[in-house]
């Protein structure tokens, strides 16, 4: 009776249930990015049977990881126009329809297209899910939001091996994204009963030419560079000018966002001290991880020999590591300890590739498990911090598009390095290129995150707790960051 007359009155039947609104949000999020991670060890079941190159098949998963940033954008402009059920119940039920397009497919075209749309319906759930997560149900429970964020972001992409491997070995990758489908419909039932009607903020918002059809280029133009290394050289110009011209896009989009008057997406917020260290730890470490993942899988498949299966067991212990950051960022969000966790996640991953700079043919099997164990605390203990720092530095009705400010950055670091270091290991050799490539990797960690230190003592940043009941009821920000470079500016 009392679900009866809730829908009656107009109020969803599971509106502020908070394990539901726990399950839309992983639901939104997990089935996606376990296929960014699985994919790379399907490659040679999805070539066979689809009868596609390498090039098509890295240009796919490449405009697919662009239509997931792009999308974080253009929902943070959506949800502005748009009630924001209207938003999640038509960009799950895309994503359940382009996960039937690629589990059906017989040839490239469809797949691409399916995957794509994929991409794109889950960047648009990131920011039409997690805001009323964070935002609804009150700060004593940001913590443990916090953590379940951490998991869903990262917990599911260090399980992607793992599956992949199992469907790489069993040929089993339409039943994959039959699971995906079905994982995808249940979100979308749920998040039925789950999210109110409500009136959209600005529904005469105009059209912000300065951020989306920059986003749209700063986010497809580098994606397709990239993916042309395939069968290319760096210095082919179908590689260079649209990696140049997107990060000159890029910059230019935060450039203007950051002028604006009315931006979609507040940069000037955080472009202070601490929220900067914050976005930048999160892109060095989703560009590091992504890296060592995709050498780390090379180079087993093709130097030592294991089966797709074995490699995603080896990398399995990522996910243990995710969920120990997880729990401890659970318990340091209330306190000052946050920025140093993101740089203790920064430091974790360049442990992971110092110990994978010891692997070879004799010794994977037991120094991969080590490495991931340092990768996957990495990953989670990185970017998920480094993302709070941010939007805790905005203010919270903002949350959405900071969100997708920090995913557009992270994203184009991770899926931009990581394919252009893995063929600098190709083209030199996969047993000297992986050295080579894990060795840049290792450099660049270090000198990142001396720099960010550094940042963070020239900003004269006092280590504060975050006061998360202001943030959450609209007073303040939940940190007061100085602005960059503050104690030399008062010098």
């Amino acid at each position: 009776m009392r679900s009866s007359s809730l829908i009656l009155s107009g109020r969803a039947p599971l509106a502020g249930h908070y394990p539901s609104a726990v399950a839309v949000a992983l639901l939104a999020l997990c089935p996606y990015l376990v296929l960014t991670t699985a994919i790379s060890l399907m490659q040679q079941v999805l070539r066979q049977e689809l009868g596609v190159s390498a090039f098509q098949l890295q240009l796919t998963v490449g405009l697919s990881n662009a239509a997931y940033a792009f999308g974080a954008v253009a929902a943070a402009d959506l949800v502005q126009r748009f009630p924001r059920r209207h938003v999640y119940l038509v960009c799950e039920s895309g994503f359940v329809l382009s996960s039937v397009l690629v589990l059906s497919a017989q040839e490239i075209s469809v797949f691409a297209t399916g995957l794509v749309l994929q991409g794109l319906a889950t960047g648009m759930l990131l920011v039409a899910a997690l805001p009323p997560l964070i935002l609804s149900h009150g700060a004593d429970r940001l913590p443990t939001t916090a953590a379940v964020i951490s998991l869903g972001l990262f917990g599911m992409v260090t399980f992607g091996p793992l599956v992949g491997g199992l469907v790489g070995t069993l040929d089993g990758w339409r039943y994959m994204f039959t699971s995906v489908a079905v994982l995808a419909a249940i979100g979308l039932t749920i998040g039925a009963l789950v999210f109110e009607r409500n009136e959209p903020p600005v529904p005469d918002l105009k059209f912000d030419w300065l951020a989306i059809p920059p986003a749209l280029g700063a986010t497809v133009l580098p994606f397709f560079g990239v993916a042309w290394l395939t069968h290319a050289s760096f210095l082919d110009p179908l590689f260079l000018v649209p990696v140049i011209v997107g990060v000159l896009i890029g910059v230019l989009l935060v450039v203007s966002q950051y002028r604006s008057s009315s931006p979609l997406m507040p940069v000037r917020p955080v472009s202070n001290t601490l929220p900067v260290t914050g976005v930048a730890a999160a892109m060095l470490v989703g560009a590091t991880f992504t890296t060592l993942i995709e050498l780390t899988e090379s180079y087993l498949v093709e130097v030592a020999r294991f089966d797709t299966l074995e490699v995603g067991a080896l990398l399995s212990p990522m996910l243990p590591g995710v969920v120990v950051a997880a729990i401890l960022f659970r318990q340091l969000l209330t306190t000052r300890w946050t920025p140093c966790l993101a740089l203790g996640g920064l430091l974790s991953v360049g442990v992971g590739a110092a110990v994978l700079l010891g692997t070879d043919t004799s010794s994977a099997s037991y120094v991969v498990p080590i490495a991931s164990v340092f990768l996957g605390f990495g990953a989670g203990a990185g970017v998920t911090p480094g993302l709070f720092m941010a939007g805790l530095s905005a203010p919270a009705a903002q949350i959405g598009a900071t969100f997708a400010l920090v995913e557009l950055l992270r994203s184009e670091a991770a899926f931009l390095v990581g394919p252009a270091l893995l063929h600098l290991a190709v083209t030199k050799g996969i047993v000297d290129g992986f050295s080579l490539a894990v060795t840049i990797t290792l450099v660049a960690t270090v000198a990142g995150a001396v720099l960010l230190v550094g940042v963070y003592l020239v900003g004269g940043a006092a280590l504060r707790p975050p006061d998360l009941q202001a943030w959450i009821t609209r007073r303040s920000t939940g940190y007061k960051s100085p602005a960059l470079a503050a104690r030399l500016r008062k010098a």
